[in-house]
């Protein structure tokens, strides 16, 4: 899915929802038994009308076994082509590691997009940038709370923080076409900023939901011409009940989000 047909589904659906999918056993209806790809059916059945992307974060397949590969790989082919698919795996190692790491995610489980830690360089992203149609998305300004242990560190002639150095820099590895940045919905203060550093590039945007991000002052401050966000909820959709009408409350919590998500395209889209 490129940057136009992203575009494209953001308008037809009137949404930039992205759902995580992270299944913890523990926190899954009891009768399901731990049946983690059945519960991953039903959310994506409950919610695929309401969002345009799915991020299923990795570790908590691996975390499974070789059973959770399987699942992981079962679940990406059960979203299909007509949702951006990201894999969450925010890998960061040398080339020819990171080359391994690229066709694990694009050509074993068959994701659109995988997420990369850029401390080692160009080199340990640039595997990922070689695939075509395929779309890297670098950690920038993260929504945890340690983001400030290094994030936000200046530079001493420059007075640059350091998210803004890995921004610019990475914009000259990628294009808007290829590379995204995650942007944590926990800082929106930062965004209008943030959009002037790469004001063509998506924004993956965590934080709204169990974070309590602040989705109206991510729009106003972060939405470009293309819309230029995807936010997304994990916990807050898959784990909207605990009972037998899981799915139906994760549909009910994905459609809120849309809802508020067409009010803010109608608002700031430009």
């Amino acid at each position: 899915m490129n940057r136009s047909e992203l575009f494209d589904a953001i308008k037809r659906k009137k949404s930039f929802l992205c759902v995580g999918l992270d299944p913890v056993i523990d926190r899954m209806p009891d009768y399901l038994e731990g049946d983690v790809l059945g519960f991953n059916k039903s959310i994506i059945d409950a919610t695929r009308d309401y969002c345009v992307a799915y991020k299923p974060n990795t570790a908590f397949y691996e975390a499974l076994g070789l059973d959770g590969l399987t699942i992981l790989k079962e679940t990406i082919d059960y979203i299909g082509d007509d949702h951006l698919v990201i894999a969450d795996a925010k890998r960061g190692d040398i080339g020819n590691t990171s080359r391994q790491y690229a066709r694990a995610a694009f050509e074993i489980w068959g994701a659109d997009a995988i997420t990369i830690a850029p401390y080692m360089g160009s080199d340990s992203v640039q595997p990922f940038l070689d695939f075509p149609g395929k779309w890297v998305i670098l950690l920038a300004l993260t929504s945890n709370v340690g983001s400030q242990d290094f994030q936000l560190m200046r530079d001493q002639n420059s007075q640059q923080p350091l998210y803004e150095t890995v921004m610019r820099k990475a914009a000259e590895w990628g294009s808007p076409d290829q590379l995204m940045y995650v942007c944590g919905a926990t800082h929106p203060e930062y965004f209008a900023e943030l959009r002037k550093i790469v004001p063509d590039h998506f924004f993956l945007v965590p934080g709204i939901g169990a974070q309590g991000g602040d989705l109206q002052a991510v729009c106003r401050h972060g939405m470009n011409d293309h819309c230029g966000l995807l936010v997304n909820s994990s916990r807050g959709i898959i784990y909207a009940s605990d009972g037998e009408d899981f799915a139906e409350a994760a549909g009910v919590a994905a459609k809120v989000l849309q809802v508020k998500m067409e009010g803010a395209l109608a608002t700031f889209l430009p």
